[in-house]
């Protein structure tokens, strides 16, 4: 390959394929034997130039060449191949005196004569192979090394050598020869660090491991020249040894079972690495190690001092009055001399406290409660101390007790101002109580003297205007009529801020809490008095309201203060509030005004007049339109009753005729079937539409046997009013029964019946025509039209139903199916009333 085309400078040249190697003329070999027949071999030559940081590749092919089959062809069965030539690997000794040149190997072929050679170097100088290290005798084959090798730099040289004849042929397959450089020790060991450094805590057991040092060599491993052997040359302090070194880990350990850091807080060691397994012929290098040994709390805090005595004036607050201090021979610093301090003693009403100064470690006492020297003139303290980090045990030294001062603190007298006592007073005062009334008394003692002489008294102004104090007496008494009910004293209380002033005008201030407590000021009263009982005689529910609060509302006691009005009217217990009142026996109807008293829980009785108007009614609105009633049995009638009588009989007239018509006719028309039909009651309470008519405004009747009732039964047959509302007739159809018009007489002060009634024979002859008439014109019109206003029939519920006919038009012939008549409206009742009427 022209290796000058591509790089003319190349220094560094080689392959991508372990199997060829480049000469620098260009000549390619192959290093192993290569075979071509099952692929085409490719490969890359690559060129450096280190200095001008140039790179080039030369990519090569190889193909099989069909011209070297025939030039050595032989018998193709027998085949003779000659021996190869080579030589055993040579080895050369590191660092060599010499003399140089020294001879290493010889390579001879049988038929070759002139000898070449291209050598490599591995290891780490592989990229700058010693140039003329070695060279060949062209006509011997003799290797030869020009100097020293060092074998750290280059482990082993690969020399490939060339044999050619006379012309320029070669017979020999290239030789791979290999010199291994063999190891000299010329490398002591050396430490991976400068300085080790290590900690161990004080009181360590014995073996405990402290660290490791190592070591490295860079002779040929795993030879005597690599095998390194530690120990400890010297320690400083030099006093006992407290640590030992393992020879072949270089592992520290403690030695000494006592490490007491306050004796010594650190060691250092001067350790030493040697190879050759530590022969003295061996290399060797000396490191340091420094072991800090590391603090714990083994040592107590102990006060400077078991007495102290210090001063400080009564009533200051947050003063320093003392500073304490202790040894503690531990580090400073460290949670293990940290000091904390404590009152143990003295201080049962918390006026002291003592903390730490982080920077001095001394313990701080101040007062943080004014302290009263008429109380107490000296105050004993006891002060004990500990440590922030827990005590331990050291082997060496023995259990130790808590260490305590006594502090006696006196106390200086000042002169100082009257003081309540209590400093807060709660005084409790009832409502409504009069202008004037004492409610109590507020008084300061001058604290030197212990009286209240000469101590005025006085409140300051803006607080609330209820309350005075008597400027000599120190008594309270109230300025206004206290009503809960009225602006600033809904709240019920009030906090007044008082001032003593003594004859040296020195002031003390208390405080007086008034509340004001509910009184019994208001009276009970019924919240409703008006009321309409009627028929049923259902009882009122009276309830009263109390504008007190407890104990002075409920529960209530009602009373009926009028006895005949007692007698016939009874009042039942329903809750704390509410009672139910009630008439005894037949309390004839009219209008009762019924004194009724209420006595609530603080005997406060309220008068009240309960208006009941008993009437003969079935819902209270049909009295609520004029006055009429009751009364020892006579019937009174107002303007509104007798208009309603007028336009009943009118009505009742005009459905009369309209219903004669009606039967008198002898064909039915379809113009009378669809008017009759579309203007009767309908009862849709069943499966057929309609409108519904049971609402909450129909009230049942009571059977005949009642006094009030209008449901009337005569015989085997039973009769029953017609009804007028929402736009239809008086008449009505309902399944199974029949309607006739009652008519209601009056006679020996007791109501008689006089019916005229249509048989169900009558009803039933007038209606079925007319039914099937319209269902025939329903079946004919498209449009449904006919359908609107006439009743559908539903008798027929499915295969196997019992039921059979539900609707309201069914063929039942029972004369007895006048449930319906129990849903009939009052005022149906007051116009059959008004038609019986002379």
């Amino acid at each position: 390959v022209d290796l000058k085309e591509c790089l003319q400078s190349a220094e560094f040249i080689s392959s991508s394929n372990e199997n060829f190697k480049i000469l620098e003329d260009g000549s390619v070999y192959t290093t192993s034997a290569v075979s071509l027949s099952a692929e085409k071999k490719t490969f890359t030559i690559l060129l450096k130039d280190i200095q001008e940081h140039v790179q080039k590749k030369i990519h090569v092919s190889l193909v099989e060449e069909e011209k070297k089959k025939t030039r050595h062809a032989r018998d193709t069965v027998l085949k003779r191949t000659k021996r190869r030539w080579g030589p055993i690997p040579s080895v050369m000794i590191e660092n060599s005196l010499g003399p140089f040149p020294l001879q290493i190997q010889q390579v001879q072929s049988d038929t070759a004569q002139n000898y070449t050679i291209y050598y490599s170097a591995s290891g780490p100088g592989i990229d700058q192979d010693p140039k003329g290290l070695f060279y060949i005798e062209r006509e011997t084959g003799n290797i030869f090394a020009t100097r020293a090798v060092d074998r750290e730099q280059y482990p082993s040289f690969q020399i490939i050598c060339f044999a050619t004849t006379p012309d320029g042929y070669s017979p020999e397959v290239p030789l791979v020869h290999t010199i291994r450089i063999e190891d000299d020790n010329d490398n002591a060991p050396y430490f991976t660090q400068d300085l080790f450094e290590f900690s161990v805590p004080e009181n360590s057991k014995p073996g405990v491991v402290v660290g490791k040092v190592t070591a490295e060599d860079r002779d040929e491993p795993y030879t005597l020249h690599t095998t390194l052997k530690y120990r400890i040359v010297s320690q400083n302090p030099p006093v006992t040894p407290a640590f030992s070194l393992h020879g072949d880990t270089g592992v520290i350990a403690v030695l000494l079972p006592q490490l007491d850091r306050e004796l010594v807080s650190s060691y250092t060691l001067l350790v030493e690495v040697r190879d050759m397994a530590g022969q003295p012929f061996g290399l060797c290098t000396t490191g340091t190690a420094v072991i800090r040994i590391e603090d714990t709390n083994d040592n107590a805090p102990c006060f400077k001092q078991t007495q102290y005595e210090t001063r400080v004036e009564e009533n200051r607050v947050n003063v320093e009055i003392l500073r304490v201090s202790v040894v503690d021979l531990d580090e400073p610093g460290s949670p293990g001399s940290g000091a904390v301090y404590e009152i143990i003693r003295g201080n049962d009403d918390r006026s002291f406290e003592i903390t730490t100064d982080k920077n001095t470690n001394e313990g701080i006492l101040c007062v943080v409660k004014g302290l009263d020297y008429e109380s107490a003139k000296q105050r004993i303290l006891v002060i004990a101390v500990n440590n922030e980090a827990p005590y331990m045990l050291a082997p060496h030294s023995q259990q130790l007790s808590q260490s305590t001062s006594s502090v006696t603190v006196h106390v200086l007298d000042v002169d100082e101002g009257p003081v309540f006592k209590p400093c807060h007073l709660r005084l409790d005062v009832k409502e409504c109580e009069e202008v004037g009334t004492s409610i109590g008394k507020y008084l300061a003692e001058d604290p030197e003297t212990g009286n209240s002489e000469g101590i005025c008294y006085r409140i300051p102004p803006g607080q609330c205007n209820w309350i005075s104090i008597d400027e000599k007496s120190g008594e309270v008494r109230t300025i206004k009529v206290l009503d809960r009910d009225l602006g600033e004293m809904r709240q019920g209380q009030c906090n007044i801020t008082v001032l003593a002033i003594d004859r040296n005008g020195k002031t003390g201030t208390g405080t007086i809490q008034v509340v004001i407590q509910p009184g019994n000021k208001n009276y009970p009263r019924i919240t409703k008095t008006d009321y309409i009982m009627c028929r049923d005689r259902k009882p009122i529910c009276l309830t009263a309201q109390d504008g007190d609060e407890s104990p002075y509302s409920t529960p209530f006691v009602y009373r009926i203060t009028d006895r005949s009005l007692a007698s016939m009217w009874k009042i039942t217990r329903h809750n704390d509030n509410s009672v139910y009142l009630s008439p005894k026996g037949d309390t004839p109807f009219g209008t009762y005004n019924i004194p009724v008293s209420v006595i609530d829980n603080g005997g406060k009785v309220g008068e009240n007049l309960v208006k009941v108007n008993l009437c003969d009614c079935v819902t209270p609105t049909e009295c609520d339109t004029g006055p009429r009633g009751y009364s020892n049995g006579n019937v009174t009638l107002g303007v509104w009753a007798i208009l309603a009588m007028i336009l009943g009989s009118l009505l009742l007239l005009l459905i009369l005729i309209t219903i004669c018509g009606c039967c008198g006719s002898g064909v039915m028309h379809r113009h009378v079937t669809d008017d009759c039909a579309n203007h009767n009651l309908i009862i849709s309470n069943t499966e057929a539409p309609g409108e519904e008519v049971m609402d909450h405004n129909v009230i049942p009747l009571q059977n005949t046997n009642d006094q009030g009732g209008y449901g009337i039964k005569t015989g085997d047959q039973q009769t029953f009013e017609m009804v007028k509302g929402r736009g239809h007739t008086l008449e009505s159809v309902k399944g199974g029964g029949h309607q006739t018009l009652g008519s209601v007489k009056e006679g020996g002060g007791q109501p008689m019946m006089d019916t005229c009634r249509y048989s169900y024979s009558e009803w039933h002859n007038f209606t079925h025509p007319r039914l099937g008439e319209k269902v025939h014109l329903c079946r004919q019109d498209e449009e449904q039209k006919h359908s609107e206003d006439y009743l559908l029939s539903y008798n027929y519920e499915g295969k196997g139903s019992l039921a059979g006919s539900v609707g309201c038009c069914s063929d039942q012939h029972e004369e007895e199916a006048l449930d319906f008549l129990d849903q009939l409206e009052p005022k149906f009742r007051t116009l059959a009333e008004t038609c019986v009427k002379r």
